[in-house]
This record gives structure tokens, sequence and C-alpha cells, in this order.
């Protein structure tokens, strides 16, 4: 028998379920696009939102620190399909028809508010952020707050302090985080309360996705849980570990809760 499903509030008072010891919240597209704005509104810095798969979950079983950083989220969203069917076992069939895909999301969001807020993008290789801030803004008219692009490697307090000076100075009301899992999520959690801005969204590889830099799987794909077999196929390099050991050491520890034999607190 599946294990029972946690309607507890969290922090955000939504719904979630537990994988692997990580709150994640049954939501569908629009209702985040809601609560996000409803954050906006309330302009208390700062919220953070987690787009997650299979990949951050399963790592969070050997790294206690990024289990912290992950329920330290006010929302944790399927991104992967492999959430999705975790909850579905969980009695959330109806709440969960779709991932939250991150990419998705973040075009989705942007067209149906438009200009009405101000956004910050960080991230990418050098010149994706002003690539898809210009895109975005030619396409649904948003206001750019600003870019930034960081290098690969940890800034020195010296960048920190300016970094965090400029984004206070342009004041968004977004910012969107275009780094990998799980450097996204910390570095989310490491600068809440330090830039002002509401929402802090990380959404991966998005800013590469809405640039053209990487090709996204087919549509039937994503739908169908098999985006990670096309990622494979044209960056085996990169993420062959990440799919292949870590995607079978999610499935067997995700079995294993699911049939109650083991628990992941």
């Amino acid at each position: 028998m599946p294990a029972a499903l946690d309607l507890r509030p969290g922090r955000s008072g939504l719904p979630f379920f537990k994988v692997l010891g990580v709150r994640v919240h049954a939501l569908q597209i629009p209702e985040t696009v809601a609560q996000v704005e409803a954050w906006i509104q309330e302009r208390t810095p700062e919220r953070f939102v987690s787009f997650s798969g299979m990949h951050g979950v399963s790592e969070s079983i050997h790294d206690p620190s990024l289990k912290e950083v992950l329920n330290a989220a006010d929302l944790v969203v399927p991104d992967g399909m492999s959430l999705v069917w975790v909850g579905r076992r969980r009695g959330l069939a109806q709440r969960l028809r779709r991932r939250v895909y991150g990419p998705e999301f973040m075009e989705t969001f942007i067209r149906e508010t438009g200009d009405r807020y101000r956004h910050y993008f960080y991230g990418g290789a050098p010149g994706v952020a002003d690539r898809l801030a210009e895109k975005m803004h030619r396409v649904h008219g948003i206001r750019v707050a600003g870019t930034y692009c960081p290098p690969f490697r940890a800034l020195t307090e010296e960048e920190e302090a300016d970094l965090e000076a400029t984004v206070r100075a342009a004041s968004p009301d977004l910012l969107w985080v275009g780094l990998s899992t799980p450097k996204q999520e910390c570095w989310m959690y490491a600068h809440r309360g330090r830039l002002g801005v509401p929402v802090l969204l990380g959404v991966g590889a998005a800013f590469d996705f809405h640039t053209g830099s990487v090709q996204q799987a087919p549509s039937w794909m994503q739908e169908n849980g098999l985006e990670w077999l096309f990622r494979l196929t044209v960056d085996r390099k990169r993420l062959w570990r990440r799919y292949l050991i870590g995607g079978s050491r999610f499935a067997w520890n995700a079995g294993l809760e699911l049939l109650r034999l083991k628990r992941f607190d």
C-alpha cells in the first residue's frame, strides 16, 4: 500500500506530500502563478521557489544540507514527471495532472502578466541572460530590471556586495535564477533576505531553452517522462551520471518509501 497522503499545510499554507524527506507542493502551473503573484503583492522579501525533479531530491539523500535548503523553500514544485508519478501514487492524481515545468512556467507567467512586473535575470553562460531579457521584452513587453551572468566560480566578497547593491537598486519584483540544480537552490537559500526581491525562482535550463542555446525535448517526450532520455542523448558526457546512476537511485529509494519499507526523514 502507498504511504498516506500528507495534506498538512507547509509554511506557504499549501498542501504537500513528501518524497525522500523533501516536501513537494501539490500544485499546477496556474496555481503557482497565482501564488507567486500573491507574494509579489505582499512585498515581503524574500520567498524562493524551487522547480525540482528527480536529481535534486535524489541528491538530498546523501547531502543533509541540500535537504535543509529544499525544505526551507517556500515552494518546491514537481518539475519532473518522476515526482508527479510519486504524488499520484499518494492519491494526488486529480491535483497532479501535469508537472510544473520551469521553462513552461516562466513562459506562462511572463505571457500572462506582461508589463505588470519588473524582472531580473541571473545566470546562464555569457550573454544568455541578456538575450533572454531582450526576447521576453520584445515578445511579451516585460519590464527588465537587469541581468547578471555570474562567472564559473564563487563570487568574491566585493563582487557579492556589488551584486546585492545592484539588485536592490534595480528593485525587481522577481528574480529568475538560471543555474544548475542544486547550485541554484543553494544560491537562493544563501541570498534570501539580502536582495530585497519579493520572489526568487530557480528555473534551471529555462534560460538556455528560451534563447535556443540548448534544444528542448519534443513535447511528447516531455509529457511522458522521457525528457531525460532526450537530454542524455545530446549531452551524454555531462548527464550520464545524473540520469543513469541518480535516476536508478531515486527509483529504488522512492519505491522503498512507497512500499513503507524505508523512511527518509
